[in-house]
């Protein structure tokens, strides 16, 4: 029961996860940053394999998506690091980390909720116009905040993913210890079963009185 329980819950945290990476992948796409498009399509992968592991009793699948957690939480631990600009780290000198020194931006930038946008039109000789922002205004929540809110939803669903998938290989391991003993256990008997059978008979057939008219003549 123990077991079924833990599966279900590491089941419901993968759903979780793969909803929350697809939503995230979205708008990373939008952005055009591509560090995190690689990292999210990894994960989705990852997460599968968990989902295939602990519905199909794969204790090795399992395992691989529990080691992608610890890897998958020192990835977004460093976005986190990395917005909130903490220690050494600069979004003007370390952007180019997530980007691939493309000079793109997140979308949620110009995008937010409540942003107002400026633009600077720009008209060539042959009519073509070109529109670039100049400045954003009104965004009820600063896009940085927005990217460490996204990475830490990943971090927490993640951690509860490691602790369960330890529990779900846990248990299938041993679950597999005894069900190889009680079948190694299963098939000696009906191996040697018809064995001692046909050793019993035989005797009987031996022991049968031998009848008095064939010993008279």
């Amino acid at each position: 029961m123990g077991c079924c329980t833990a599966r279900c819950t590491l089941i419901t945290i993968c759903a979780l996860q793969l909803i929350a990476v697809v939503e995230r992948q979205v708008f990373d796409f939008l952005g055009y940053m591509w560090t995190p498009i690689i990292g999210n399509f990894l994960h989705i992968v990852c997460v599968i394999l968990g989902i295939f592991g602990t519905y199909q009793y794969r204790p090795r699948f399992v395992a691989v998506y529990m080691v992608w957690q610890l890897l998958w939480i020192a990835c977004n631990a460093f976005v986190i690091c990395l917005y909130l600009e903490v220690g050494i780290l600069s979004l003007e000198k370390h952007l180019k980390y997530l980007t691939i020194d493309t000079g793109n931006e997140s979308w949620w930038k110009h995008h937010g909720y409540g942003c107002s946008v400026t633009y600077n039109t720009t008209t060539f000789g042959n009519g073509d116009t070109y529109q670039q922002i100049s400045q954003t205004e009104g965004c009820i929540l600063d896009y940085r905040y927005i990217e460490v809110l996204h990475a830490g939803i990943q971090c927490l669903l993640a951690i509860f993913g490691f602790i369960y998938a330890i529990y779900v290989v846990h248990k299938l391991t041993s679950e597999d210890d005894s069900f190889d003993f009680i079948g190694g256990f299963d098939s000696y008997s009906s191996y040697s079963s018809p064995q001692k059978a046909g050793s019993s008979s035989n005797v009987m057939m031996q022991m049968q009185p031998v009848p008095v008219d064939t010993m008279t003549d």
